[in-house]
């Protein structure tokens, strides 16, 4: 294992994994990390051919404890202008994982606050230990979760956001769940590979154009109203799939009784 705060691994068959690399800080962010990450998430933008997946970790005991302290101390001298600089890059970084065209999942055991919970809600699939710790603890130091409040509000829905937001409270996996922070608990590490093994199997099972554009396709539809707009929106990006390479060899495959390309 190197020194380097955040890893990049791609195995030849496509399944990325980004881990978070600073366990003796409970891989607490700072500048350093949040320029990783979000270098990371391009490259592996850039790549999407060849990644059909990925995996966001933390190692050691925590996925991420948020905000490192001594990050915060410097940051408790900068003017308004620095720190809106710096709140960008994390915005910013949030921003590059959530358009990854690729499935992306967060395995998340101990620790996850603040920042930490945004990565987790900034990912499609969140795989949490029942016993993790998350926490938006922003409110307890006199700030707010502004930056990751997008993704999270998107994840929970805004009355579970308001409520959390507020009050800092702590929660574990199972109440991750309940309410759509995470979409499956698993009680220890051993159940945590299988679950990972299980949702990289769906990834490869799936085109990765389509797997794209049907992330897309839930942004472009929130929150619009049901009518012949939203009918034209949608039949025109049935159509764009049903003639694309992807959509015509998929039906193919279907029909001649054999797995597509992307799944062999």
């Amino acid at each position: 294992m190197t020194d380097a705060p955040v890893l990049l691994d791609v195995s030849p068959a496509g399944v990325a994994v980004v881990t978070l690399n600073r366990p003796d800080k409970h891989n607490a962010f700072n500048a350093e990390v949040i320029a990783r990450l979000s270098d990371t998430f391009e490259t592996l933008r850039a790549n999407g051919d060849e990644v059909r997946i990925v995996f966001l970790r933390g190692n050691g005991g925590s996925f991420s404890a948020g905000a490192d302290l001594e990050w915060m101390k410097a940051a408790a001298h900068y003017t308004e202008a620095d720190n809106e600089e710096d709140a960008m890059a994390l915005a910013t970084m949030l921003k590059r994982l959530y358009d990854l065209p690729q499935m992306t999942v967060a395995l998340v055991q101990g620790a996850a606050m603040g920042g930490g919970a945004g990565l987790l809600a900034a990912c499609d699939v969140g795989i949490v230990m029942k016993d993790a710790k998350i926490r938006f603890s922003e409110v307890r130091l006199g700030l707010t979760p502004a930056t990751i409040s997008p993704f999270v509000i998107r994840a929970i829905g805004p009355r579970w956001a308001r409520a959390l937001f507020a009050s800092g409270e702590g929660f574990d996996g199972n109440f991750a769940h309940q309410i759509g922070l995470a979409q499956y608990v698993v009680e220890n590490e051993d159940e945590m590979a299988l679950m990972e093994e299980h949702i990289a199997k769906l990834a490869f099972s799936a085109a990765p154009g389509a797997v794209a554009d049907a992330k897309k396709l839930v942004d472009d539809v929130t929150g619009q109203e049901i009518n012949h707009g939203l009918a034209v929106l949608t039949a025109k990006a049935i159509a764009r799939r049903r003639a694309s390479e992807e959509g015509k060899e998929g039906l193919s495959a279907f029909l001649e009784r054999r797995k597509p390309v992307w799944a062999e």
